[in-house]
């Protein structure tokens, strides 16, 4: 290569992307400005040939050229994988070669006139990640090309990517067909976490900020923006390390590690200022060294690099974004059609900020069955699918989806068959909530006379509706929290006062148990922070811990239930109870709280009664001490499987792995209801596995009498225990747990299908 080659290459990109923009400024057909921009990138890259393809329909079609033969131009197509464009296309990646014939995906196109040329060098055209085209150079002597000349081309097809959308030259249709994604329905699987069915438009939880501005006016501006950039991330960063956020978003160490090692990484700043010195613009420069990041990363075969692909993209959509200037979600810009959220991970105030009315689904990259936006996406109704691996590089907002987490499906740009299917889907759930009111107003009752108590979760004053449609015997469990999680300040005792009167009024004669305030840990709050960093916050400062030590939380909260119930009978109960002396420090809080309302003259609740939720294993070998100390225990299941398998319930790869009829678990359960019966004290399970049927039926074995589920679970359980003879479940099931089976689940289909139970 000549040294004024080796000049040109190294200085061309920022002259090329002025000249680019000149072109594209004039006012010719988009055919001549592709002409000329072909032209110029030749000149400037002191190239023999420059061709443009571009993708129209389903294949890469040769749009213009400099140094081919004219007449192949709208002639010579190809398809992806096709050929060394159709190559680089499918790959996303760039070729450089010294002998174009060598290379097993050559196909050698007579009408191009392309004999004479040996060296050959193409890159794709990028946009929004993914390929639309490709810009390809070729010179007569064999010669590979030097690696300047490579970046000098990828910086170039980056801006051409812009400019050949602002003269649509790329249609949404083309870049449908970029990202992979073929004409027709393209499912996609996952794992169930709410069951629900749902149809919508794609909306990006975190949306992707489109580059439309490439080429920069004052470098020197940009480059502020860009460590400016930097010192906001990097101070993010530190304050999530601080407030450990990430257990309760589905996120874990290894995405702490790479933000870790990326954001404070001065190589990567520098190449984004290299980036800049080539003419292009901070958001540009960013996703620039992005893609050149994702290019060599992909090449390894090492699994964890690969895996650390995403979590890189990740933190350079984040920079773009604070460079952009465009730090919020798609809650706060408000959704104006029904939509499904998509995101990597989500965290429960993040989904609560959503229009309830016009979000119907949730699909996740991760996700786990016992997360804590889990429990609100539950709470609100709203199906969830989850580990929908690569969603977010298969859909592109607007798309259209059908969700059936039920069946552990999506379906994206669903075709008329499927849309069938879904209203076929609709129809039958229409049948299936149909027979569950036609059992409303009956007694949730086994075969045999035992009578069940099945009552409701709730944690928002919309989910008291609930209460009517279900005919639930009363709510087993009110999660106090939701309004301490969206709140910017603690929430006024008023505030309080207000939403506990109105779920009594809401509840007339019906029993309601109130669980005082579960933050803390993986559910923070801005307000109420601990100094530590906790590495696995599911396990730390949260819960009554936090009240006990900031006891002004729960005594607020204690006056304000006290002065909501006045007259009437009132239900509370302490979550994450881990010793019975904390059980009776909580007591003697409200006692406090009780016996100032009683010197104030004001009027008292009618009854009080004291339950703790078993969730620490711990707190079950201090049965002796608990049970004569409580009015009724309730075990959260949630917790307590994530405790006793010492699995992180928010972590993908464990979130299946441990199985709550598993041998150990019910063991455990029965133990508690054995003693629990044995004191005299009402015990209730209000964790997701008694909103299960399978499970709900393993539960009522083990002799429990009382569930508290999600509205819409209550039909199918009902159903279930109705149609069940519990003295036969119950001698199965001793004998199962007396197997060495891992777990009854089987023994426990089986049972169920003998005996013809509607699961």
């Amino acid at each position: 290569m000549s040294a004024q080659t080796s000049k040109s290459s190294v200085s061309a990109p920022r002259e090329i992307l002025q000249k680019l923009h000149e072109v594209m400024a004039q006012r010719l057909s988009p055919q001549a400005k592709l002409d000329k921009v072909a032209k110029t990138i030749a000149k400037a890259l002191s190239s023999e040939v420059c061709s443009i393809y571009l993708l129209r329909d389903t294949k890469l079609e040769l749009f213009s050229t400099e140094g081919l033969a004219k007449s192949a131009v709208h002639v010579t197509t190809l398809s992806f994988g096709e050929g060394l464009v159709g190559n680089i296309a499918e790959r996303g990646t760039p070729l450089n070669l010294a002998e174009a014939r060598a290379h097993p995906n050559f196909a050698y196109r007579p009408e191009t006139g392309e004999d004479l040329f040996h060296s050959f060098a193409g890159v794709p055209i990028l946009r929004q990640g993914q390929s639309v085209g490709v810009l390809c150079v070729q010179h007569r002597d064999p010669r590979e090309y030097a690696e300047e000349e490579i970046e000098a081309l990828q910086t170039v097809a980056m801006v051409l990517a812009e400019l050949i959308k602002a003269a649509g030259l790329i249609d949404d249709k083309a870049m449908a067909e970029a990202r992979g994604v073929r004409s027709g329905t393209v499912r996609l699987g996952g794992m169930r976490i709410v069951d629900g069915l749902a149809r919508g438009m794609v909306v990006f939880h975190q949306p992707k900020v489109h580059i439309e501005h490439t080429v920069a006016d004052d470098l020197d501006a940009e480059k502020e923006r860009v460590r400016n950039a930097f010192q906001t991330m990097r101070t993010h960063i530190d304050k999530m390390m601080n407030q450990a956020d990430f257990g309760g978003a589905g996120e874990h160490d290894d995405i702490l590690e790479t933000y870790k090692m990326f954001a404070f990484d001065e190589g990567w700043a520098r190449r984004i200022n290299e980036a800049i010195e080539k003419g292009l613009t901070a958001e540009a420069a960013i996703e620039r060294v992005q893609q050149n990041t994702r290019v060599q990363m992909r090449k390894t075969q090492d699994v964890y690099l690969l895996e650390r692909l995403q979590d890189l993209d990740d933190l350079a959509n984040r920079l773009i974004r604070i460079v952009a200037g465009k730090l919020g979600t798609s809650a706060d810009l408000g959704l104006t059609e029904d939509s499904i959220l998509v995101a990597r991970s989500l965290g429960p105030a993040e989904l609560l900020e959503y229009d309830r009315r016009r979000l119907k689904g949730v699909i996740l990259e991760e996700g786990s069955l016992t997360a804590h936006v889990t429990i609100v996406a539950r709470a609100m109704g709203i199906p969830m699918l989850g580990r929908a691996k690569g969603i977010m590089n298969m859909v592109m907002p607007g798309d259209p989806v059908i969700l059936d987490s039920t069946s552990e499906a999506l379906f994206i740009r669903p075709s008329a068959e499927a849309s069938r299917q879904y209203e076929n889907r609709l129809s039958l759930r229409a049948k299936q909530q149909a027979k569950y009111a036609s059992i409303k107003e009956l007694p949730t009752i086994t075969k045999d006379g035992t009578t069940i108590s099945l009552m409701m979760n709730a944690g928002l004053k919309v989910d008291l509706a609930g209460l009517h449609i279900t005919n639930a015997d009363g709510i087993g469990l009110f999660r106090t929290e939701f309004q301490f999680l969206v709140s910017a300040t603690l929430p006024r005792r008023q505030a309080q006062t207000q939403l506990y009167r109105d779920v009594l009024d809401a509840c007339g004669s019906k029993p309601v148990i109130f669980r005082t305030v579960d933050i803390g840990g993986d559910k923070a709050v801005p307000y109420l922070r601990s100094e530590d960093v906790e590495e696995n916050p599911a396990m730390g400062w949260r819960a009554l811990r936090v009240a006990l030590e900031r006891p002004g939380l729960l005594k607020v909260q204690s006056r304000a239930l006290i002065e909501a119930a006045a007259g009437r009978d009132l239900s509370l109960m302490f979550p994450m109870v881990t010793t019975t002396a904390e059980f009776i420090g909580a007591k003697a809080m409200v006692l406090e709280e009780l016996d100032v309302v009683r010197k104030a003259g004001h009027d008292l609740p009618r009854s009080i009664r004291y339950g703790a939720m078993l969730e620490v294993p711990a707190l079950a070998y201090e049965l002796d001490t608990l049970l004569p100390a409580v009015d009724f225990i309730s075990v959260g299941t949630n917790d307590l499987v994530q405790f006793l398998f010492a699995a992180d319930r928010s972590h993908p790869k464990l979130a299946n792995r441990y199985d709550w009829l598993s041998v150990p678990i019910l063991r455990f359960l029965k133990r508690i209801v054995d003693a629990a019966d044995a004191a005299g004290v009402p015990i209730s399970i209000c964790g997701e596995m008694g909103g299960r049927t399978l499970e709900s039926l393993a539960l009522i074995a083990l002799g429990v009498r009382r569930l508290s589920v999600t509205p819409a679970a209550i039909g199918p359980v009902k159903t279930v225990i109705r149609a069940t003879t519990l003295i036969t479940l119950a001698e199965s099931m001793a004998s199962w747990l007396t197997d060495s089976s891992l777990s009854v689940r089987e023994h426990l289909m089986q049972w169920a299908e003998k005996h013809n139970i509607p699961l």
